[in-house]
């Protein structure tokens, strides 16, 4: 017989064919011999093997438990912890706080994601509540709507100007504007108070507070919805764009990435100060929604060629700069609403993205929605008129879609509305308010079928450009 190779499976290393069953018959064998004695819990029974007992053969672990009472046992088991479950699930169904709870161990466990905290909707029916859960447009239409800001917002370089704004160091409120498109579209239960000023800045906005040039404090607690374009100025956009522009093109191409570490110190001022008038603002109107507007887009997105002396990469950089500064006024925006909602106030504070609003229509476009270089007069050199890169009136109305769906749609949480503020709102009252305790325009009895309040406090000519927004 040859020996097996090693790690071979060859029939040296087999037992003979039957061995390992006589083998195993051999081992029960000797089993049922000792069961044939007796011993064993079923000894007893007369024959019957180890652990045999009156409920018939078990599965031979010697326990003397037959396999129809473990099948009881484990149906009596799957019975009581059905009942338990059922008895949990009516518990978590029928009480808020423990479905909540149990919510949120789920979450902490598995680390899915889960829905945000929200807040019980407050119903009317309850009695001592102050608040009052709204649905978007209600909430901003049940008062006057006052629109705040600089010239993105009066509307300057859409034409059609309200005479009495539409001089040297004015407000240049337009009848294209947004704010007057939106009060058109929308039944506001008061009216419209205009008061955005071409020029006007951020910190403009906190010094002249208690002054009779205050936009902020035209804002009354009849105010329901506010808009709020603001912030351009204050980071000097038009002189930025204007620096990049007068150079020698080809030969002065840093110009525009030069302004950088001024540009990021005058944001770090401005997220300050927006904070400071949006708080100032929710002081005055606490029920109100509060929509700050970002700015659009000037350039295509991809531009096709130089606009004037600015070359394809200036303009991108000024797309960029757009684009960062709104993310800015973004995040200002719901830092200071999630304040709000955190301590259970009524209003909102909320974003609305316009910068793809002139999409198609940029400055180079062929149709435009927003104006390109305007020259000053001729004669008075080198100029650049306010409504430089200002919407013309279709560019209005696009912003204007942007806000009124916003309106309609509101933020991604619920709105409330305080109770004691519903109960005291009447027409009278609505009127009564409109323009703040410091217009000037309150000098003066505006016709009954008047359904627009304007502001004719302007900056001084000292602090306003003529070329600025």
């Amino acid at each position: 017989m040859p020996e097996p190779v090693p790690g071979d499976s060859s029939p040296a290393d087999d037992p003979a064919p039957g061995t390992g069953q006589a083998e195993a018959g051999g081992a029960r064998g000797e089993t049922d011999t000792a069961g044939s004695d007796g011993s064993g819990d079923g000894g007893a029974s007369g024959g019957d093997g180890p652990g045999d007992g009156p409920e018939g053969p078990d599965d031979g672990d010697g326990s003397g438990e037959g396999p129809r009472r473990k099948r009881w046992r484990r149906s009596r088991i799957a019975l009581t912890v059905s009942l338990l479950l059922v008895v949990a699930l009516l518990a978590v169904l029928a009480l808020p706080s423990t479905r909540g709870g149990l919510v949120s161990l789920w979450c902490d466990v598995t680390g899915g994601v889960c829905p945000a905290q929200e807040f019980p909707p407050v119903t009317e029916d309850e009695e001592g509540d102050p608040r009052v859960r709204m649905e978007p447009e209600e909430a901003a239409l049940w008062g006057n709507y006052v629109a705040l800001g600089d010239s993105y917002s009066s509307g300057d370089g859409a034409g059609d100007y309200d005479p009495a704004t539409a001089e040297p160091g004015g407000c240049w409120r337009s009848e294209h504007a947004y704010p007057r498109v939106l009060a058109e579209e929308f039944d506001f239960a008061g009216a419209l108070a205009f008061y955005a000023c071409s020029s006007h800045k951020a910190s403009e906005m906190v010094d002249q507070l208690g002054t009779s040039e205050s936009q902020i404090d035209r804002v009354t607690p009849g105010t329901s919805l506010v808009t709020l374009g603001i912030g351009g100025n204050d980071l000097g956009f038009i002189p930025v764009l204007r620096t990049c522009m007068v150079r020698m093109p080809l030969l002065e191409n840093g110009v525009c990435v030069e302004q950088e570490k001024e540009i990021e110190k005058r944001m770090e001022a401005l997220e300050k100060t927006l904070t400071e008038v949006l708080g100032e603002i929710r002081d005055r109107a606490p029920d109100a929604r509060v929509l700050v507007l970002g700015y659009p887009r000037l350039f295509p997105e991809d531009p096709s060629g130089m606009y004037y002396t600015l070359t394809k990469s200036d303009q991108l950089w000024l797309n960029g700069l757009t684009q960062r500064f709104n993310e800015l006024l973004r995040d200002v925006a719901y830092r200071v609403d999630g304040d709000v909602y955190g301590s259970r106030g009524t209003g909102s504070v909320e974003y609305v993205s316009t910068f793809t609003a002139l999409t198609g229509h940029e400055v180079s476009a062929e149709d435009a929605w927003l104006n390109g270089i305007v020259l000053g007069p001729l004669g008075e050199g080198l100029s650049v008129e306010r409504a430089s890169f200002h919407p013309t009136a279709q560019g209005q109305m696009s912003i204007a879609e942007r806000v009124r769906l916003q309106i309609e749609e509101g933020p991604e949480r619920v709105l409330y509305v305080s109770r004691k503020t519903l109960d005291n709102v009447d027409p009278t009252q609505l009127k009564a308010e409109l323009g703040g305790p410091l217009d000037p325009a309150l000098n003066s009895e505006p016709p009954e079928d008047t359904a627009v309040t304007e502001g004719t406090g302007a900056p001084s000519p000292a602090d306003s450009g003529a070329d600025t927004p």
